[in-house]
């Protein structure tokens, strides 16, 4: 089949599902847009939260902490936001996405249809995980860019107050946060990568989606099993944190690269995965 439709006159597979294509059907389903209202929603809900209860009082036995400046200028209200969001809100629009994105097609029968158009497999697979890669990142930008609105609007605009003292310029702070939100995707690209492989291995799209958030929090649960030493610095929940050393007066890397390479080694590997799965694997739905 293959052989046939590539040497078929004015058959051109890089043509076939184009991204603006695949984006706009992405876009226009109801998950999608569902995500994008609740991760808009969130900020409203801490500011009231807040406003409701109080600033959070800091622990004195674990120090200062962002919750504790989360009022002071819209900056740290953002940073706020992405710091109660990315252990798992976060986790959820990219397992979502990007396990999703292949499993539905097969649940409603049309997968075999689009291979039939006739698609490539790979170049199905490159679509769908390109979009799903960056409805992600939209995701990531879209919580702390409305955060920063709105906290602005609640909180004023402003410094950002750092927990251990001192602050950050306006505009220091934004490539700080910028750095930040970078940071966050990178870290959940192993939920990604979780997710699109078993998006290709199964029909049931809530089963790659589930999954994939299920063993995202079995890594963050062994992560908290202090017995394991130093066997943690091969789990990317370790290093989801690490970010936070980007808010410090003197930002401190070494967290943030191992994190961010430990990550995309794990991913790199689940996406090479899903392409040779989905080579092989007769589709009949």
């Amino acid at each position: 089949m293959s052989t046939l439709t590539e040497s078929a006159p004015g058959f051109r597979p890089g043509r076939t599902l184009p991204l603006r294509v695949e984006a706009v059907r992405q876009l226009k389903r109801r998950r999608t847009q569902v995500m994008g209202l609740v991760l808009a929603l969130l900020p409203f809900v801490l500011v009231a939260a807040f406003a409701i209860g109080g600033t959070p009082e800091g622990n004195p036995q674990r120090g200062p902490s962002l919750m504790q400046t989360a009022t002071e200028s819209g900056a740290n209200f953002a940073a706020t936001c992405l710091f109660v969001s990315a252990g798992f809100l976060l986790v959820v629009p990219v397992a979502l996405f990007c396990g999703d994105t292949v499993a539905s097609e097969a649940s409603w029968s049309s997968l075999r249809y689009l291979l039939a158009a006739p698609v490539p497999r790979a170049r199905l697979l490159w679509s769908k995980l390109a979009v799903a890669l960056a409805f992600s990142a939209a995701a990531m930008v879209l919580l702390p860019l409305v955060a920063l609105a709105v906290g602005t609007a609640a909180y004023g605009w402003g410094p950002l107050e750092l927990p251990t003292g001192g602050g950050l310029a306006a505009g220091d702070a934004a490539w700080r946060l910028t750095v930040v939100v970078g940071y966050v995707f990178a870290s959940q690209l192993v939920t990604a990568g979780l997710a699109f492989w078993l998006s290709t291995k199964t029909d049931a799209p809530l089963g790659a989606v589930g999954g994939a958030v299920g063993l995202t929090i079995v890594g963050n649960v062994l992560d908290a099993v202090t017995a394991l030493g130093d066997w943690r610095n091969a789990l990317p929940a370790h290093w989801q944190f690490a970010w936070v050393d980007a808010l410090q007066p003197r930002p401190e890397w070494g967290g943030m690269l191992q994190g961010t390479a430990v990550s995309v080694a794990y991913a790199l590997v689940l996406f090479a995965l899903a392409f040779r799965a989905f080579a092989r694997k007769d589709i009949v739905s």
